[in-house]
């Protein structure tokens, strides 16, 4: 996998939404945050945009998008926020620019359909907390972000709490994002790849027996069988019908893959939740499990 390069002070950050609207007004934490790292802030014409839900039309934000992968002076991507609109753009891109000089791109949500894609073309990416709202995260959450984007030093430590990972240190090239668009993405381009990896999941606002269903469609399609291990984050805001499903979103996946040998990592610090700790999407990383606590290292 290719690293982009480190980002330097001074250098140019660009603003994007690929997917719903959004205003300069909700992007002032953010504005005030890469200015505070000593960052230019570029903001794209899909910023203010409004064509009903998204962020100016496909074409708009697909042009937008492609502008800023093909500006050699800018040297990062961020994401505004999520919501729903990236998978209708993303065969209207060109890599090829890209490919000869990557930059981060750095989101997550419905950015998961730019990480998936762009795995598959030998490229890492950031999984991180999008602009929208940075300013409720966790300073940790805010601070994985600077060391990605800087070159530093950068691995995540939470307390053991799951009973599915035994004692151990393993190994295995780090993959996944927001379940439900992994799902939408399942016999295209951009389906992921998962075979010897380590896969993380997480999930916002989802009826309990779909989280079911697309599990058990990765299951059935083979993408679970194979991995190195599975990590679940956030499974926020879940719903249930009146007939109670009668197991937690947790419970639900862990039922599914418990026939597998490979370690479940729950409750870790990413996704929907405060703390969302960024993650390098293709990164080769080693995952410690100790008596009380689990260790990333990227």
């Amino acid at each position: 996998m290719i690293t982009p390069n480190t980002l330097q002070k001074g250098d140019t950050v660009a603003i994007v939404s690929t997917a719903r609207k959004i205003s300069k007004e909700e992007l002032k934490a953010a504005l005030q945050l890469l200015e505070s790292w000593g960052l230019k802030a570029v903001l794209g014409k899909t910023i203010g945009a409004e064509e009903n839900q998204f962020a100016g039309s496909d074409e708009l934000r697909a042009a937008d998008f492609q502008q800023m992968l093909d500006d050699p002076n800018v040297k990062a991507i961020w994401c505004a926020r999520g919501g729903y609109g990236t998978v209708r753009i993303i065969d209207k891109l060109n890599f090829s620019a890209f490919k000869k000089n990557p930059k981060w791109i750095v989101g997550y949500s419905d950015v998961t359909v730019l990480h998936s894609h762009i795995h598959n073309l030998g490229i890492e990416t950031l999984h991180a907390q999008m602009c929208l709202e940075i300013e409720n995260k966790t300073s940790e959450t805010v601070e994985s972000i600077r060391k990605v984007l800087f070159g530093k030093n950068y691995n995540i430590e939470f307390e053991r709490k799951d009973s599915l990972a035994p004692l151990g240190v393993l190994r295995g090239q780090l993959i996944g994002g927001n379940l439900s668009v992994l799902y939408s993405l399942c016999g295209s381009a951009s389906e992921m790849k998962t075979d010897g990896k380590i896969l993380f999941i997480e999930d916002l606002d989802e009826m309990l027996y779909h989280i079911d269903r697309m599990m058990v469609n990765l299951k059935r399609s083979g993408y679970l069988k194979n991995l190195n291990a599975l990590i679940i984050g956030g499974m926020t805001e879940m719903k249930d019908n009146k007939v109670y499903f009668g197991k937690t979103a947790e419970e639900i996946i862990i039922d599914l893959v418990k026939e597998y040998k490979y370690p479940v990592i729950s409750n870790f610090p990413a996704g929907h939740i405060k703390d969302n700790k960024a993650l390098i999407i293709g990164r080769e990383v080693e995952l410690n499990v100790i008596e009380n606590k689990i260790a990333l290292s990227f």
